[in-house]
C-alpha cells in the first residue's frame, strides 16, 4: 500500500542474507559494543538506551570523512540555504 501511494519502491532483504543489509549489520556491530548478544534490553532505564543511542548517532563516520550525520546534514541544509550564483557563460 505504501509503494502504491507514495510511487516508493520498497525492497526487502531475503532471509538469512546479512550481506543484502550491511548498515543493519554494521549497527548491530555497534550496539553489542553496549550490548553482548543476548543481552535482556529490560535491564537498562530508557535514559541508559538513549545514551547509547545518541553515542552511536553522533559518532564520525568514514563515509562521511569523518564528520557526524548530523554536520553532514547541516552543511547541506546551510548549502541549500545560500543564495545561488549566477554566472555568465
Amino acid at each position: 500500500q505504501f509503494a502504491l501511494e507514495t510511487g516508493t519502491k520498497v525492497f526487502f532483504a531475503d532471509p538469512h542474507s546479512p550481506w543484502q543489509r550491511p548498515t543493519n549489520e554494521n549497527t548491530n556491530g555497534l550496539l553489542r559494543q553496549y550490548f553482548p548478544k543476548g543481552t535482556d534490553l529490560s535491564q537498562w532505564s530508557a535514559e541508559d538506551l538513549e545514551a547509547v543511542a545518541l553515542a552511536i548517532n553522533n559518532r564520525p563516520r568514514k563515509i562521511l570523512g569523518w564528520k557526524t550525520p548530523a554536520e553532514v546534514f547541516e552543511e547541506q541544509l546551510r548549502s541549500l540555504l545560500q543564495p545561488g550564483v549566477a554566472t555568465t557563460g
